[in-house]
């Protein structure tokens, strides 16, 4: 999962936004709690510009964008997870609905490599 918001955050606030989108996944993709890789980015607010696709919506200098790269997931699945993610952000973090732009990019299980040059969900170690 990789994220860029405006810079600013302070690291809790950072650690908080990477620890409840993990939250979010475990629980909509059922994945494993250390099946875990985040990357966050933060950006001078000339560096970013997030629009709304014609959807009328303003944005704050509170936005994120959460990209995530996952095996298929089910359409029903990948929306109860941008539920869950918005509500939980919103919670935790302060972060209002508007402010929050999702995308998940799903690839096969050859396109997975955890370490020691091996693609384990083909090997079968996963």
């Amino acid at each position: 999962m990789a994220g860029s918001s405006l810079e600013g955050r302070t690291d809790e606030q950072l650690k908080t936004l990477l620890d409840t989108a993990h939250d979010a996944m475990v629980e909509a993709f059922q994945v494993l709690q250390r099946d875990r890789y985040q990357i966050v980015t933060q950006h001078p607010a000339n560096q970013m510009i997030i629009q709304d696709t014609g959807l009328g919506f303003e944005r704050s200098k509170d936005v994120v964008v959460i990209s995530v790269t996952s095996r298929p997931r089910t359409e029903e699945q990948k929306q109860n997870f941008y539920k869950l993610l918005v509500e939980k952000l919103g919670e935790t973090c302060g972060i209002e609905p508007n402010d929050i732009m999702i995308s998940i990019v799903s690839n096969s299980d050859a396109d997975w490599s955890f370490g020691m040059g091996e693609a384990q969900f083909l090997t079968g170690k996963l």
